[in-house]
């Protein structure tokens, strides 16, 4: 029975570690981090206008009245005006996505080799990778709030009414997947705990039987 609850914990730390680099995957290449909405009420719908951006560029959309675009324009760029932050975003999280592939790896291993060591040795490998993940989305938010800050500061308070900012989809991929990496190195410290006491279990068996 030991033998089938590990392995099925390790099965769940293996799916839920892939997921996880998938889903960080998606939201590093994807540019849907900061969304960008300007409506002004009782406008056409070619006033209005919407842009999102990503961790590498930004989308801009269309808009005909020269000011709302240079407000918005503004915005989106400010983004990019705060260089150590947005270096240090870039270059966090796809190590953090790097050093996931090796903690796979790392699982993998651990889990056919059956070793209580190697398998609390991931989870403790992939909990790090972790405070990577975290530590650049800590980090973008940040940069995005001192880009809003800058943006508020020279943009006029009515002008800011029909301005709607908001993060994306993309952000809260890459918060799941960092939930994730925390699931799975807590899925494999409890594959860790079963293949130990399936050991102990065997050895007690072994030595009554002498």
């Amino acid at each position: 029975l030991a033998t089938v609850c590990a392995l099925w914990v390790v099965l769940t730390a293996g799916f839920t570690g892939l997921l996880s680099f998938c889903l960080l995957s998606v939201a590093i290449g994807t540019d849907y981090w900061y969304i960008i909405d300007v409506h002004k009420p009782n406008s056409s719908s070619s006033e209005d206008y919407y842009s999102h951006s990503g961790l590498w560029r930004i989308n801009e959309g269309r808009l005909r009245k020269f000011k709302i675009m240079l407000i918005f324009q503004f915005s989106t760029m400010s983004l990019f005006r705060i260089p150590d932050l947005h270096k240090m975003v870039v270059i966090i999280l796809p190590l953090s996505l790097i050093l996931l592939v090796f903690a796979w790896i790392m699982g993998l291993v651990s889990s056919l080799a059956c070793s209580p060591k190697l398998l609390a040795g991931s989870a403790a490998y992939i909990l790090f990778c972790s405070l990577f993940t975290l530590s650049g989305l800590c980090i973008y938010i940040r940069y995005s709030n001192k880009a809003m800050e800058e943006f508020q500061r020279v943009v006029p308070p009515e002008t800011l009414s029909y301005v709607d900012v908001s993060f994306g989809w993309s952000l809260a991929s890459a918060w799941l997947s960092f939930s994730l990496e925390i699931v799975t190195g807590l899925t494999l410290l409890l594959a860790a705990r079963i293949s130990q006491m399936k050991g102990h279990y065997d050895s007690g068996v072994a030595i009554a039987m002498l």
